[in-house]
């Protein structure tokens, strides 16, 4: 499986419009403290679980995805009604998007990719970082960049994505857009999220919730990230060595929400974006990805695998 596009593989071979109304600027968010860390309640952790199995799900061929056939990820979220489905596997991500009545929300999930091709392409040392695309993301500061890869592969189906959730919030009078994804999955769903908030109306939440995701952009898209999306959680399970990479020597920041699962059963919530300080927190136990573990990409996340052969 190809991890980008057929022309954003020229460059990483060598390497590893929609009409827009800004929201208005939000205040800087007050930053956290680094070092206190909070155990999640097992209520929140089982909250998890069907973010969890829309991510499972979005591995799965369009083909079973439509009519939400798609087996136990499907069955462990009844009455999900799915809208659009599109990709190949190949130059362009699996993804679907439908309406999730029991929250009254838009969701939209992505695939992601083979881990051990993911970490090899992240952890090369000429990783590039671009602007955002104006016509995509109105009115952000050119000092905010994203890796290249993850924008050339959102911008595939970022337009006909925001068209069919625009739609659906006007069919559903929903009141809010989820953004899902595992790996790649979860880098194209952050940036889903403030795609999101600058191209829908400011009554519209957002909310976010990815999984083993890789550092997205710069420290300056952080801290819009920050600003703008409060809603969102972005799990590490245990020594997984993917949401390490790019390297923050190469640049890179996560934004904030990771939860860390520790152990099954067990996780915190980790303040900050990328500078946690206590040692349950990702960027404390996998330090280099020499003391990590791959697998643990896969899950288990609470129990429930993500991944192509996953999908069940």
């Amino acid at each position: 499986m190809l991890f980008f596009s057929s022309a954003s593989s020229v460059m990483f071979a060598c390497i590893l419009h929609v009409a827009a109304v800004p929201r208005p600027a939000r205040p800087a968010m007050r930053r956290a403290d680094v070092s206190v860390v909070t155990q999640m309640s097992s209520i929140q952790l089982a909250d998890l679980a069907p973010y969890t199995e829309f991510a499972r799900a979005a591995y799965c061929s369009p083909t079973i995805v439509t009519g939400w056939q798609c087996g136990q990820a499907c069955e462990a979220v009844p009455g999900f009604e799915v809208s659009l489905t599109g990709g190949d596997d190949n130059s362009i991500q699996y993804y679907y998007v439908g309406y999730w009545p029991t929250e009254n929300t838009v969701v939209v999930a992505h695939e992601g990719t083979d881990p051990t091709q993911l970490l090899s392409d992240l952890t090369d040392a000429n990783v590039l970082m671009e602007r955002l695309d104006p016509t995509l993301f109105p009115g952000v500061d050119s000092s905010v960049e994203v890796h290249s890869g993850f924008a050339n592969e959102h911008a595939l189906t970022a337009s006909i994505i925001l068209k069919e959730v625009k739609s659906l919030i006007s069919q559903y009078n929903a009141s809010s857009v989820t953004l899902v994804g595992h790996s790649l999955g979860g880098a194209l769903a952050e940036l889903d999220c403030v795609f999101m908030a600058l191209n829908l109306p400011s009554s519209i939440a957002i909310k976010g919730v990815t999984y083993g995701t890789p550092r997205v952009g710069n420290p300056a898209w952080a801290t819009l990230f920050d600003s703008m999306i409060s809603d969102f959680q972005r799990i590490n399970n245990k020594k997984d060595i993917v949401p390490i990479v790019p390297g923050r020597f190469m640049g890179f920041s996560h934004v904030q929400g990771e939860v860390h699962i520790v152990s099954d059963g067990y996780a915190v919530q980790c303040p900050g974006d990328d500078d946690a300080t206590d040692s349950l927190c990702t960027i404390q136990s996998v330090p280099d990805i020499f003391v990590g573990d791959i697998l643990n990409h896969l899950g288990p996340y609470q129990g429930i695998y993500i991944g192509t052969i996953y999908c069940t």
